[in-house]
This record gives C-alpha cells, structure tokens and sequence, in this order.
C-alpha cells in the first residue's frame, strides 16, 4: 500500500496534463458507491518505453497521429490497452495532455494510446469527425495489436471533458464510417471506459453561448436538427450491451453541470450496464492532489477489473 501511495504521489504531479480546459458548457446527484480496493501495481521507477507520432490515418493528406507508452517489463502474454483521449471543447488540446496518465497507466501493465483528432476550426472538421477519428484510432490499435503485444478484445477508453464524450461513445456505438477498407473488418468498440467531467447531453442545459457553439460545431441549431444533437449525445445511446462505465464528475464544475452525469449514470443503471459513479467536491479540472489521486486509483482498478488486466500480468 505504501508503494501504491508514493507511485501515485509522484503521478499526480504531472497527470493533471491530461485535462485540457475544455470550455463545453453542456447538478447534483446521489452519494458515490464505495471505493474500490487498491491493485498491488509496479514500481513508480518502472520504465516506459514511449513511440511518439506514430500515424494511424491520413485524412485530406493530413496524418492522424497517436503516442504510443508500452511497459518496460516483458509479459509472456498480450496485454490489454487503453486509449487516452484529451478534452479542449473538441477544438483544443493534444495527446500530450494525457502524458502523465499515459504513463501512469503503462506502468501498471497496460499499453496507453494517446491520440490526437481532428479539432473543429470554424467550417472545418464538424462533428462527427472527432467521433470518426477516435474510432478509427481503435480500429488501427486493433489491426496492430500483435505488433504491439496487445489483446484486441480487451481495449478501454479513458477521456476527460470533450474527450469523455468521444469515450462513452466508443464504449457504446459500432463504427460510423467503415469506408477504410485496411481496418473495415476490425471493431471499434471498446470493452471499457472512464468518463471524467463529460458532457452526456446536449438536449438540456441550454445557454445562448453555450448553443451557439454547438449549433456551429453541430452544423444545425436544436431547432433545425435536434437529431443531430441527440445523437451526439451519450444518454441517447444508452443500451443494455454497453461497455462498464466508471464515471467521475466534479460537484464544484461550473463547466459541465453534474446533473449530465448523473442523468447518465442513472440510464446505464437502469439498462443493467455495469456503472460506478462516483461524485468528488472539486471542479471541472479537479485540482486536489487526493481527488487526482483517487481518479488515477479508481481508474487502474477499473480497467484492471474490466480488461483483464491479471491475464497478462499474473497479478
């Protein structure tokens, strides 16, 4: 336990990289479940061999591109990995954001992607580019999993803000666009996710500024399409064979009110989806060392539980 803690001390002071101030102005709920136990997990002097720019797509000749942390220690078996997604309003940030995290993650046995996607500019990349990136993305860890030691059936995804509604999604919905013939036959379905401080529905909340940006993002005002911004919406797609969702979220967060995840968390529940959520006095990008500590713990017992991680490493 002590070398949990002192592990965990040391992560938290870069880890917090990974969540880009994402302005989605998209609460209140229940008392959280009971905290998981704590993993025996590697050293914090672990090494981590990390490949970064590693492309995994071309769009308009554009390469798409993804940091790749694998451990140090060999397993005689294929490990389980996760994709790390960053927040930004999905207009903002970038895989190195999710270094800490990434590396953190690595070093308890699992291999971390870090990926970039296409950040909405103006008239450029409208949703559901990002949706189309983050899938493919999976798709290609899929397609190279032997490459990278990986067990294809069980890859988690882990997003904060933005990027925690492009991870739900991935734990939820079959491929949008399947038109690469290299990766059509590999799913782009996760088998696990994090959704940390994530907008779950655009359908409510509604704010002058806040539609405006989503009526450009979208490509339609509510009015117009409200069907667009349903299906841009987690809660919408909600059913029974979704992937176990670990959902954290902020009561102090001004940015994405905490009733978005409560609402979702209550759907999973009742569509009998394995979900924890799990509610910490902090805000959008949670500034306390314990509150970043529990998340990095929570998480790692969570995609240990989920994704197997034991298989791989005999733990």
């Amino acid at each position: 336990m002590l070398r949990i803690a002192s592990r965990l001390t040391v992560v938290v002071a870069v880890m917090f990289g990974m969540i880009g101030a994402a302005r989605a102005q998209v609460g209140r709920g229940g008392a959280p479940p009971p905290t998981s136990p704590q993993p025996e997990i590697s050293s914090q002097n672990a090494p981590v061999s990390i490949q970064q720019d590693v492309p995994y797509g071309t769009i308009n000749g554009h390469p798409l591109l993804l940091d790749i942390y694998t451990p140090g220690e060999l397993s005689s078996t294929w490990r389980p990995a996760v994709v790390l997604i960053h927040g930004g309003t999905w207009s903002g940030g970038d895989k190195g954001t999710m270094r800490g995290m990434a590396s953190f993650l690595a070093r308890s046995g699992f291999v971390a992607f870090a990926v970039d996607y296409r950040l909405f500019n103006g008239k450029e990349n409208l949703w559901p580019a990002q949706l189309d990136d983050v899938q493919r993305a999976v798709r290609w860890i899929r397609a190279n999993a032997a490459k990278y030691g990986i067990n294809p059936d069980n890859i988690g995804a882990f997003g904060h803000s933005a990027g925690a509604q492009l991870a739900a999604l991935l734990g939820m919905e079959a491929t949008r666009d399947n038109s690469d013939p290299p990766l059509a036959k590999y799913s782009s379905r996760v088998q696990a996710v994090v959704d940390v401080s994530g907008p779950t529905d655009f359908t409510t909340d509604h704010d002058a500024d806040r539609d405006s940006f989503l009526a450009s993002f979208l490509g339609a005002t509510f009015a117009q399409h409200s069907e667009i911004w349903r299906d841009a919406s987690p809660v919408f797609h909600v059913a029974k064979n979704d992937a176990p969702f670990l959902i954290f979220h902020g009561t102090l967060d001004t940015e994405v009110p905490i009733n978005q995840s409560q609402e979702f968390a209550d759907k999973l529940k009742q569509a009998g989806v394995a979900v924890k959520f799990v509610q910490v006095k902090d805000a959008h990008t949670f500034q306390s060392p314990e509150v970043r500590r529990q998340l990095a713990s929570e998480s790692e017992v969570f995609f240990a539980q989920y994704l197997h991680l034991s298989d791989a490493t005999g733990r």
